[in-house]
Order: structure tokens, then C-alpha cells, then sequence
């Protein structure tokens, strides 16, 4: 099984476990590499990104604990940005200002223009349509709210806002993007309907382009939010054939969950084609075969 996990959250942003609990987990299960990936801070309220006063303090410990734990795992400290048209920070600032180790980049919450206030804690959530979350009731509220219950504009919205984030940011990790399906539940599209696979295509094609590495999201699954893989099989299958390169991924938000689903992760994988993962050590990504 893959024995390391580089998308984790802790109490920094919306998890639920202190980074020590983790990076002792990590060692019991035994781990080579753990890597914090908080959600990146956005300006205005919320309940599951880092706040911009606590950057210091979660690097600072990310450190401490590197260092700590040096002889027993290796221990990096990243961030998963969040892509917001027309809020959200540069990447590569945000990576120079905290001298992180990698970015995972994500699209959670979906815009249909380019908001016009970023200030204070209610206008711009009023302008957000949430994707991800707990409650499917917030993806229906969105849909109706945000695209007048127009399915095809909203999936596209989405895809196109992970196509500026692929073209216009710099990052090395891209996370569950074909999340969108999560609350869908067949109910309002279904994956085989060729306007659907057009729009993942096209972003697993810049995906290439980009050399970006491509997770295999297993939080879906042992969440019971979905009953598969970010991203489906058949674009594993697709990602394969065009030689990008993939990395199992937990996005644990509790100690517990760190390798949650991975072997199922593995099996999928090997089913899609491939033969190995790739992990990050001392800022390179190295291939590591599949078991």
C-alpha cells in the first residue's frame, strides 16, 4: 500500500486533529512522508480555510514537528489553494511569502463572474456557489440560485474556473477535479453524457499541458458522500494514456483517516494502467511502484 499521504488538514483549517496527533499516526501506520496541506486563506469569513494571523503559527509547528520527527518521516508543509476567480491570492506569492514545500490546487467554491466586493464577511458568500461540504442541500440552493437551475452552465462554470486556475497559477498537485459530481448523485447528469466528458477532457488535456500530478481523492468513499474515486475510472484510464502522473491521496481532515480507502485507491489505479505513484522528496517528485 502507498505508505505516504500528502493532503492532510488539521485544527489549522477544518480538520479536527492537532498536526502532532497526525505525524504520530502517520509513524504508527508507517508512513515515509506526510505533508499538511491546510486550506489556503481566502479574505473573507469562513469555517475551513487557515486565517491569514495563523499562517506563521502553522509553519512554525510544521517546522518544529519536521525536525522533531526527522529520523522517523519526513514531514512537509504546503497548502491546499483555494482558486477563486478574481479573489483569490497568486499562488506562487502565497508559496514564496511562507516558503512552502508544494501547492495542491482546488476549486471549491464556484463563481459565475468575477464578484464585485471582496470586503467584509457576508457580500461576497452572497456571490459563491458552494460545491463541496457536508450538505447537498448547499449544491441545490447554489444551482437555483447562482444558474437558474442550469445544470450544463454550472458544471461548465466550474470546469472552466479549474482551466484558468491550471493556465494562470503555479502549483504542483491538481485536487479531486471532477468534484463537482460529488452532490450531483446521477440526479441532475450522468458522467456518460458526452457534453459532460467534453468539459473533463478538456481539463484532464491541460492537466498534461501543464505537467501537473493528478490525486486520487479517496475522501469520497469513506465520507459516504459518494460512492467513488475523484476522479471517476474512466478518466484514470484517460490520464494513463496520456502519461500523467498520480499520487493517492486521503485529504484527511482526522488522524484516523490517512491511508483511508488507499489499497481500493491502488487496485483502481493498476485497473486504469498504471504502474506506479508518485511521491515528493526533498522538493523532486520521485516515481514509486505500485505494489
Amino acid at each position: 500500500m502507498q505508505n505516504f499521504n500528502l493532503h492532510t488538514h488539521s485544527i489549522y483549517s477544518d480538520g479536527k486533529s492537532q498536526p502532532r496527533e497526525i505525524v504520530e499516526e502517520a509513524i504508527r501506520q508507517g508512513l515515509t512522508t506526510l505533508g499538511f496541506s491546510e486550506h489556503s486563506p481566502l479574505p473573507f469569513d469562513n469555517t475551513f480555510s487557515v486565517k491569514s494571523e495563523d499562517m506563521p503559527s502553522y509553519v512554525a509547528e510544521i517546522a518544529q514537528l519536521k525536525e522533531e520527527y526527522k529520523d522517523q518521516i519526513d514531514i512537509y508543509c504546503a497548502l491546499e489553494a483555494d482558486y477563486l476567480t478574481g479573489v483569490s491570492e497568486p499562488f506562487a506569492v502565497t508559496k514564496e511569502k511562507y516558503h512552502l514545500d508544494y501547492l495542491i490546487g482546488g476549486v471549491h467554491l464556484v463563481v459565475d463572474k468575477v464578484p464585485e466586493h471582496v470586503e467584509g464577511p457576508s457580500s461576497l458568500a452572497d456571490q459563491i456557489w458552494f460545491i463541496d461540504g457536508p450538505k447537498w442541500e448547499v449544491y441545490d440552493d447554489g444551482l437555483q440560485k447562482f444558474f437558474d437551475g442550469d445544470i450544463r452552465r454550472a458544471v461548465r462554470r466550474f470546469f472552466d474556473q479549474s482551466n484558468e486556475m491550471i493556465e494562470n497559477e503555479q502549483f504542483d498537485i491538481i485536487a479531486h477535479f471532477d468534484k463537482i459530481k460529488m452532490h450531483n448523485r446521477d440526479r441532475y447528469f450522468h458522467e456518460d453524457e458526452p457534453w459532460y466528458r467534453k468539459l473533463a477532457m478538456e481539463t484532464l488535456d491541460l492537466i498534461r499541458e501543464k505537467g501537473l500530478v493528478m490525486e486520487i481523492n479517496t475522501r469520497g468513499i469513506y465520507k459516504k458522500r459518494y460512492n467513488g474515486f475523484y476522479p471517476s475510472p474512466w478518466l484514470m484510464e484517460e490520464a494513463c494514456k496520456m502519461h500523467i502522473p498520480a499520487i493517492i491521496s486521503a485529504d484527511a481532515h482526522h488522524f484516523s483517516e490517512i491511508t483511508l480507502e488507499f489499497v481500493a485507491a491502488e487496485e483502481a489505479l493498476k485497473k486504469a494502467g498504471y504502474r506506479s505513484v508518485v511521491n515528493f522528496k526533498e522538493g523532486k517528485w520521485m516515481e514509486v511502484p505500485l505494489s
